[in-house]
């Protein structure tokens, strides 16, 4: 019984650490491997969880290509691999065992990179969090393609949804190799509130409650996909421009580090009334502001997963999303980076606020990684 979980990014550290501590209860045997594709982001969530990498690769750096992360990605799993193996053969007597199983999540270049490097070892591949599909390869970019190379890798599809395991039985995935599980954010966030109900308030969150006005309604805005670099974080800057000239709102935006999306949002919005712009805040902080939001505007895909679970709608900063169970259930609403919606629907979600707090999370029940630890074990075992 022997799995490798690999990740990159803070939002596969989130997804997989419900996954991680379930291994864990059950003894079972796994070593961690991160590629830090974003350093900074994936240590805050590393603590957080408490979960220590075997192996990390340390790959970030400034203004990389994807194709050079990728090709690094690539070299550095060779070693990888011949040390996790070689601890198995020595183990089992054999040069690979069928239970050695490379454990993937989601969408990022580590992800893809990773189940093409384990399949060019002949290793079995778990996908968590497989099948959401745009069918268009532009957006999101490069996403889509990874999530649709991965599905046709994978020996094992952990899908969130009925509609993600729809996708994958259409791509003709046999049915037999495809779990519906939920998706396991709302996991993590169950793990968050118990930890944050454990503990005071992090010094984090202090700051920010007194960075915000109590009396004003809190605009939160995050933005980082590549599809939106340029003019489409140009628009969504002059659209938040426009929205905080109301003086009963206020903007925070926690602007990613990356040079494509801080340059302009700074040259746009920095030192503007009513908006603030700080550094990526931690998981436990981001928590804290959804729940204290009354308007999410996001391109990312954890938040259109996390808010339903506080009843916060989202405008989608993108024209397409993988992710139409929110937008189905009344939680997300489309708008790409258009200024005309962006304003035109923040006001009226401002004016009438949605009650969106007794419905049901479309993503999940908080059972996602039960469900899959309990096959992985299953499966491991026999």
């Amino acid at each position: 019984m022997n799995l490798l979980i690999c990740f990159g990014t803070r939002p596969e550290a989130i997804k997989l650490a419900p996954v991680i501590h379930g291994l864990k209860r059950y003894d079972i045997n796994s070593k961690i491997c991160v590629t830090a594709q974003h350093r900074e982001m994936l240590d805050q969530v590393l603590e957080f969880f408490e979960i220590t990498p075997d192996y990390d690769l340390d790959l970030m750096k400034a203004g990389q290509t994807l194709n050079g992360l990728s090709s690094t990605i690539f070299k550095e799993m060779d070693k990888v691999f011949d040390d996790w193996l070689g601890l198995r053969q020595a183990q089992s007597g054999l040069r690979q065992a069928q239970s050695d199983i490379v454990l993937v999540h989601g969408d990022t270049t580590t992800a893809s990179i990773i189940a093409q490097a384990a399949f060019h070892r002949q290793i079995k591949v778990g996908h968590v969090e497989a099948g959401l599909r745009t069918y268009n390869k532009s957006a999101p970019y490069p996403e889509e393609i990874n999530r649709q190379l991965i599905g046709r890798i994978a020996d094992f599809h952990f899908a969130p949804t009925k509609k993600a395991a729809s996708n994958l039985i259409k791509e003709q995935i046999p049915e037999r190799q495809i779990l519906m599980t939920g998706n396991t954010v709302v996991d993590a966030l169950n793990w968050t509130a118990q930890k944050l109900t454990e503990s005071s308030l992090t010094q984090e969150v202090v700051d920010l409650e007194a960075m915000l006005n109590p009396k004003k309604k809190l605009i939160l805005v995050t933005g980082h996909r590549r599809e939106n670099f340029g003019r489409g974080l140009e628009e969504l800057g002059e659209a938040l421009l426009e929205l905080s000239s109301n003086p009963g709102v206020e903007v925070l935006y926690p602007v990613h580090l990356n040079p494509n999306v801080k340059e302009p949002i700074q040259q746009i919005l920095g030192g503007k009334q009513n908006i603030r712009l700080v550094d990526p805040v931690s998981y436990p902080a981001m928590i804290w502001l959804l729940q204290r939001a009354a308007v999410i505007i996001s391109d990312s895909g954890g938040i259109q997963e996390e808010a339903p679970a506080f009843g916060k709608p989202v405008l989608v900063s993108r024209q397409f999303s993988e992710r139409m169970e929110g937008v189905e259930a009344g939680f997300s609403i489309l708008t790409g980076t258009d200024k005309k919606k962006i304003v035109a629907e923040t006001n009226r979600l401002l004016q009438n606020p949605p009650d969106l707090t007794n419905k049901p999370n479309p993503y999940g029940d908080g059972k996602a990684a039960e469900r899959i630890v309990g096959f992985l074990r299953d499966y491991l075992s026999g």
